[in-house]
C-alpha cells in the first residue's frame, strides 16, 4: 500500500443465504466473515491488524454491502 496513514481498505460484503456475512477485501489477501454485522465489523479489523500485524495500518475501512436482487420479468396474469 502507499501512503497508510492516509490509505483505506475497501471490502465487499456479502449476506449469505444461510445467514451471517463474508467480507473480501478488493486490495489485498484478506477474507473474513460473522454471523451478526457487529461480528463482522470484529471479525474485519482483527483480519486486518493480523494482515499488517508488523508493519503501518491503514487509517479507514470501509465495508460495502452487496445487494444481490432478482427481479422477475415475467408477466402477472390478472385475477377474475
Amino acid at each position: 500500500m502507499g501512503n497508510l496513514s492516509e490509505s483505506e481498505l475497501i471490502f465487499e460484503v456479502t449476506e449469505e443465504a444461510d445467514s451471517g456475512y463474508v467480507a473480501e477485501c478488493l486490495t489485498e489477501s484478506i477474507v473474513t466473515q460473522g454471523d451478526t454485522w457487529e461480528e463482522l465489523r470484529a471479525m474485519v479489523k482483527d483480519a486486518v491488524d493480523a494482515y499488517f500485524f508488523h508493519g503501518p495500518k491503514p487509517q479507514w475501512i470501509r465495508l460495502h454491502l452487496v445487494g444481490n436482487e432478482v427481479l422477475s420479468m415475467r408477466r402477472k396474469v390478472p385475477v377474475t
